[in-house]
């Protein structure tokens, strides 16, 4: 990129103090001062002052392609808003001013957005993903605590005022999401009632669905929360197909994988699921509904109210 091709004394003319300051500075007739000239010459780096300063038009280009890609961003953005249950619920102007700050991202499977013990860098709005909230035991040994898709975010430790995560934050089920650096999402909370409205009835459904959880283990067959679990992650991705290794099923269900296969063995004679290597198919939703425990509807309530 280069300037306009107007001279040193126009750019002086209409350029900051520290330009017409740093342009008195070149020599006259130099080789600064003809590249200058010719428009050769983006900015001017202000030893003095330790600043690189830009010139007009050179600024304005930075600006403009900012302005782009911005605008590029927009239509995803503003799918995203629709399509997260926590941004959809709030006034129209509070979502044109979250838009800009709003990052469009893929999230693949097997992400983990956050670890327990480690600062919150972002805050993550699922559209078509799903993201597992796991929690470990004293054998280390990470147990599902909950569950975040279209309804939620990822980050609620945030909204109590705590930088760091509690949980690992692992991808199930790749997809979209919306992200906000954790800083401006900080600001945006604190002078956004409806926003802090929103978060803080989210935050009580991710607290009833950790206790219910803790109450399924102690409660209720494997089967029955393999349906539960199906189902969920079916919710949230928006499709009756599931990639998901009986590995991975196992250690959320803090279970052996020889019980998971068992379980799902049991499902698909059922015929209400279809399975191949890591991929899952939901055939009967009314079926796998009525093999799962209370718990699918009870969690699903609480998010629905």
């Amino acid at each position: 990129m280069t300037n306009d091709g107007t001279g040193a004394g126009a750019l002086a003319a209409r350029g900051s103090a520290g330009l017409r300051r740093a342009l008195r500075q070149l020599p006259e007739g130099g080789l600064e001062r003809q590249a200058v000239d010719a428009g050769e010459i983006d900015a001017i780096i202000d030893h003095g002052n330790a600043n690189v300063i830009m010139f007009p038009l050179a600024r304005r280009a930075l600006r403009d392609a900012a302005i782009h890609a911005t605008a590029a961003q927009r239509p995803a953005a503003v799918e995203g808003i629709a399509a997260n249950s926590v941004l959809a619920a709030l006034p129209r102007a509070e979502c044109e001013r979250l838009l800009p700050n709003l990052e469009p991202v893929m999230l693949g499977l097997g992400d983990v957005l956050h670890e327990p013990g480690a600062p919150v860098r972002f805050v993550y709005f699922p559209i078509d993903c799903t993201v597992c909230l796991l929690t470990k035991t004293e054998s280390q040994r990470a147990v599902a605590t909950g569950m975040v898709g279209y309804e939620g975010i990822v980050g609620t430790s945030l909204v109590f005022g705590v930088d760091v995560s509690p949980v690992r934050a692992l991808v199930i089920a790749g997809g979209k999401a919306l992200r906000m650096p954790a800083w401006q999402f900080d600001q945006e909370f604190r002078h956004c009632p409806s926003l802090q409205r929103e978060l803080y009835r989210y935050a009580y459904g991710e607290l009833a669905q950790a206790r219910q959880a803790a109450v399924c283990i102690d409660s209720h067959r494997l089967e029955q929360r393999l349906a539960c679990w199906l189902l969920m992650i079916s919710d949230r991705s928006m499709s009756p197909e599931i990639t998901l290794t009986q590995e991975r099923l196992a250690a959320n269900l803090n279970v052996r994988r020889v019980s998971v296969t068992l379980a799902c063995t049991s499902l698909r004679t059922r015929k209400l699921i279809s399975s191949k290597r890591s991929k899952i198919k939901i055939i009967s939703r009314n079926g796998l509904e009525g093999a799962s425990c209370s718990c699918y509807t009870k969690i699903e309530a609480v998010h629905a109210a």
